[in-house]
């Protein structure tokens, strides 16, 4: 259920953000209002950027395409439900992998068909990758996280990714050339899945019915 409160804290934070020039915001600006689409991360970063902005931004994460008919929404919603049945609503996860190159991931990702929404540092110490709706932080580290050689059966996943049509994706990533640590399978639950090991020993897993 939308808490209107925490939306409207949540746009002052992203408002904050922008005024602070903290790089991350900008790849949700970009991505979330069209009128910022093409810029790069600093251009977004020095445009203006008011609190009706932010609350644009977060109504369309919400699924709505104003502030206005988020509120129409909350508002009608709010008729029928007593206080106590308000929560605050998780609106996105990034699950966060460690790399020893990021350089070398995010080849690996973009073979996946992600894009790179940013990369700092030079040579790059943090970027994040995404497809859709999907977002993966990588974050570089000065020796592997896992040990090589996993022992027999052992799967250790870094992130689970739901498609509409995991057939499809897997055979997208087939034709690229993509390695697989499982192939496509059906799983004794009903679900159809598939994993792919990044070069740092990450397993991606993609999950579809």
């Amino acid at each position: 259920m939308l808490n209107l409160e925490n939306l409207r804290k949540q746009a002052k934070q992203i408002l904050r953000w922008h005024r602070e020039g903290y790089f991350p915001v900008a790849a949700q600006i970009r991505g979330s209002l069209p009128r910022f689409a093409g810029l790069s991360d600093r251009e977004v970063l020095e445009a203006e950027f008011r609190l009706k902005d932010a609350q644009e931004l977060v109504a369309r994460q919400a699924g709505f395409e104003s502030w206005q008919a988020l509120k129409e929404n909350r508002s009608a919603m709010n008729e029928t439900l007593a206080p106590s049945a308000q929560r605050a609503t998780i609106t996105m996860a990034e699950p966060q992998l460690f790399v020893t190159d990021i350089a070398a991931a995010i080849e690996h990702y973009q073979k996946l068909g992600m894009t790179v929404a940013f990369a700092y540092g030079e040579p790059p110490f943090y970027a994040q990758v995404c497809r859709d709706n999907a977002r993966l932080n990588l974050r570089a580290v000065d020796r592997p996280v896992f040990e090589p050689g996993r022992r027999e059966g052992e799967t250790l996943l870094a992130a689970s990714l739901v498609v509409d049509d995991v057939k499809r994706l897997f055979l997208e990533f087939q034709s690229a050339g993509v390695e697989f640590h499982q192939s496509l399978k059906k799983e004794p639950w009903g679900a159809r899945t598939f994993i792919v090991q990044d070069p740092d020993g990450n397993l991606v897993l993609f999950a579809g019915s």
